[in-house]
């Protein structure tokens, strides 16, 4: 009899301590998630907006916005994913980890080579006003699209080559010991040296492309042919890319901060920390793209706001009769 009241006690203390990590779980994630879910669906509003006008679809800056918003919003997806499997404590095998964190990386690296594309868009149309219809044209656009694309799964193809040569086949298992990150997967010296040299390549390449730009519209600026209206314009667009890209950017060290922190810390304070870097170097990011061009361009802003106003009114009546 006592053995039998020992065993239910050890169950409900079990049980006590589970429903005490879900609702722990919960608590942490939710804050997280619902914003998270809110600016999909915004992001999923301003691809369709820039999808549903013909000014927006033949004209360059718009079809890089929509490029640079697709990548974001693709990104901000599979962060989540990965954020909400390693709270869950979700052990995934090393391929699942693999495809999963090598899209993450594809979509992450999308965004700063479509600002450099965006910015150098904005240095033809203030320096060269008389030639940017026929430098920045479709073609070209579409052409640069393709370069970024190409280049970042060039980037992605080399990584996929250096992990395969890790002996897999000496594993007990391929069930990772632990939650899916890229860090995790750096299974050998040369892998880790590369990712560090072409992370150190994006950021200067980029940060100088983006410089170089806002001091050449800066030069322009000072020069009487020069439309002032439309150079300070250019300026404050270069500089809001400038901040975009260093945010972007600064998602690199999250997963590094994070195996950091779990060598000093406890659960509960990685959780917390877990999830405030979340929010700073991988969500906030996503969602700037979208807060700065719906609210500072006002051809964007009127007809976002018209479909959002429209999909608002079609959930809350939705057997609302068209009128005859």
């Amino acid at each position: 009899m006592g053995g039998f009241i020992n065993m239910s006690n050890a169950t409900q203390t079990n049980t006590i301590v589970g429903l005490r990590g879900i609702l722990e779980l919960v608590l942490f994630s939710a804050p997280i998630t619902v914003p998270c879910c809110v600016f999909l669906f915004i992001n999923a509003i301003m691809l369709f907006t820039l999808r549903s006008k013909l000014v927006f679809r033949e004209t360059s800056r718009y079809v890089l916005l929509f490029n640079l918003l697709c990548a974001d919003t693709m990104q901000m997806a599979l962060s989540q994913l990965l954020y909400l499997l390693s709270a869950c404590r979700v052990r995934l095998t090393y391929p699942v980890c693999g495809v999963l964190t090598m899209l993450t990386d594809l979509t992450n690296e999308i965004s700063p080579l479509t600002l450099v594309a965006m910015s150098l868009e904005r240095y033809v149309a203030v320096c060269f006003p008389l030639r940017h219809t026929a430098i920045i044209t479709m073609r070209n656009t579409a052409g640069a699209i393709i370069v970024v694309w190409a280049f970042s799964s060039l980037n992605i193809l080399i990584r996929v080559i250096l992990l395969l040569d890790f002996p897999f086949e000496d594993l007990e298992s391929l069930l990772m010991n632990d939650f899916c990150s890229k860090e995790k997967l750096k299974l050998s010296l040369m892998s880790n040296h590369y990712d560090t040299a072409y992370s150190y390549f994006l950021f200067i390449s980029a940060s100088l492309a983006v410089t170089s730009t806002y001091i050449g519209v800066m030069v322009a600026a000072r020069s009487a042919s020069t439309d002032n209206a439309s150079a300070r314009k250019a300026r404050n667009t270069l500089l809001l890319h400038g901040v975009q890209l260093g945010l972007s950017l600064s998602s690199t060290i999250y997963s590094a901060l994070i195996l950091a922190i779990i060598k000093v810390a406890d659960r509960m304070s990685i959780l917390r920390i877990q999830s405030v870097l979340y929010v700073c170097l991988i969500l906030f990011p996503r969602c700037l793209s979208t807060l700065i061009y719906g609210i500072r361009d006002k051809t964007i802003r009127s007809s976002l706001m018209d479909h959002l106003s429209w999909r608002i009114k079609r959930s809350s009546h939705p057997k609302a009769e068209l009128p005859l």
